[in-house]
């Protein structure tokens, strides 16, 4: 089912209009919150996918990897543990390892052993590495401005990030 908003089709649960299963109204389903949910998802997965295509066209780098050298390019001396990496992407340990393996195969990563703690392993930017995440973030800004920026404004971006770091604190961590 479809719902129109603002002039746009949003597909939203199937479900919206009796809970799908006959049961119209029951008190335990927040349609409203369940919709409310699926339309953030949409609009953030929405702009994620349109952000990768483009920097696949551009740059021919596969999912997370942009994001790998924007992080690392802000990093101190340009390189993090690959454990944090994973961790800060979202991404399991085996397919942040992949993801290592492609950016060392392609001259933009090495891996640095920790001299302090050998159980430790820092993905770091090579020279080349650098210029393609300068050129890399360079592309991210643009593309944000156009795609979240002029729709948003930079009031509602500060607000949406501010809402986005309230969710994260209440539900990343041990136990949540």
């Amino acid at each position: 089912m479809e719902r129109e908003t603002s002039g746009r089709q949003s597909v939203v649960s199937p479900h919206s209009a009796d809970g799908g299963d006959g049961r119209a109204g029951d008190p335990t389903v927040d349609r409203e919150l369940l919709d409310r949910w699926m339309l953030v998802m949409q609009g953030f997965h929405a702009t994620q996918d349109a952000l990768d295509s483009e920097l696949t066209e551009r740059f021919n780098l596969r999912q997370g990897a942009a994001e790998v050298l924007v992080r690392l390019l802000a990093a101190p001396k340009h390189r993090m543990p690959m454990t944090r990496l994973a961790y800060e992407t979202r991404m399991s340990s085996g397919g942040f390892t992949k993801l290592a393996d492609r950016l060392c195969a392609a001259g933009l990563t090495r891996r640095m052993s920790c001299d302090e703690d050998r159980r430790l392993t820092y993905l770091e930017l090579t020279d080349q590495g650098k210029d393609t995440a300068r050129a890399v973030s360079q592309a991210v800004t643009e593309i944000l401005r156009a795609r979240v920026l002029t729709p948003l404004g930079r009031d509602g971006l500060g607000r949406l990030a501010d809402a986005m770091r309230t969710l994260h604190d209440a539900n990343d961590g041990p136990g949540k």
